[in-house]
């Protein structure tokens, strides 16, 4: 029974919780939910895996698409109200999408003409691992489109007219100094080339590359970019920011047509 209710706690954590400080500013407190686990037990020596329900995954997934529309409308109007700044919109966006939506999606399978809506349900290519889980965080968008563009092209949508910084190395090594040096905190989208696209996330200087993976573990990953087999196979890369993107946060929360 333990290790039931552990399970239930890990899937059903409430995903975000509002606190107002006494002056009445409001924060934004977000919970990971976390995907399966595995426990041991020390006296048996023994390793006890906790696979999750695939309907359970879909409802907790569907839950989590739904507190990230009732975030979204929550800072529309604290923005509107002036309680809030748009750097804090651009935290809570960013966390959601990488501590919420993401995370049900490791795992899931890569497949060339993946196309599934659901987390380990069917398989998934990279384009439509990004075009789906923007969606699902509410970016309007069609995904079927966004996923079929080439990298550089679904750079341009996501951009929103904000700039394209390229990378063009012949080496990783300097590839990788370039764009840490092109970054700064936050969530980005990166094209390789002609060949793949995926988001990259730079978290307390370290960056961090979050796609669906035709390489082992050949699924829904995050790795360490410098680790990245795929990284090594291209020398030109399209970079876009999603956390520092005013435009498209901007039209996020009022619900405005990406694609």
């Amino acid at each position: 029974m333990f290790y039931l209710s552990l399970l239930f706690s890990l899937i059903f954590t409430p995903p975000s919780t509002v606190n107002a400080n006494k002056n009445g500013k409001v924060s934004y407190t977000l919970e990971m939910i976390r995907p399966p686990v595995e426990l041991k037990e020390e006296n048996e020596k023994k390793t006890v895996l906790l696979e999750m329900d695939p309907d359970s995954i879909a409802i907790s997934y569907t839950n989590t698409k739904a507190a990230a529309k009732s975030l979204r409308l929550r800072l529309q109007e604290d923005l509107r109200n002036g309680t809030i700044s748009l750097d804090q919109v651009k935290k809570a966006f960013t966390d959601q999408l990488v501590n919420e939506i993401l995370p049900h999606w490791y795992g899931t399978p890569w497949s060339f003409g993946g196309h599934t809506e659901v987390p380990n349900q069917g398989k998934i290519a990279c384009g439509y691992f990004i075009s789906t889980t923007l969606r699902d965080i509410g970016v309007k968008l069609n995904r079927y489109t966004l996923a079929q563009k080439s990298p550089i092209d679904e750079a341009k949508m996501i951009s929103c007219g904000s700039e394209i910084k390229s990378v063009v190395q012949e080496t990783p090594e300097n590839a990788l100094a370039e764009i840490d040096r092109l970054t700064q905190e936050g969530l980005y989208f990166i094209g390789f080339d002609e060949g793949h696209v995926g988001y990259l996330l730079k978290r307390d200087g370290e960056l961090l590359l979050i796609h669906s993976n035709y390489f082992s573990p050949v699924s829904v990953c995050m790795e360490k970019l410098n680790e990245s087999r795929v990284f090594t196979k291209f020398k030109k890369f399209h970079l876009v920011a999603i956390s520092h993107n005013e435009t498209l946060l901007q039209r996020w929360l009022e619900n405005g047509t990406v694609l």
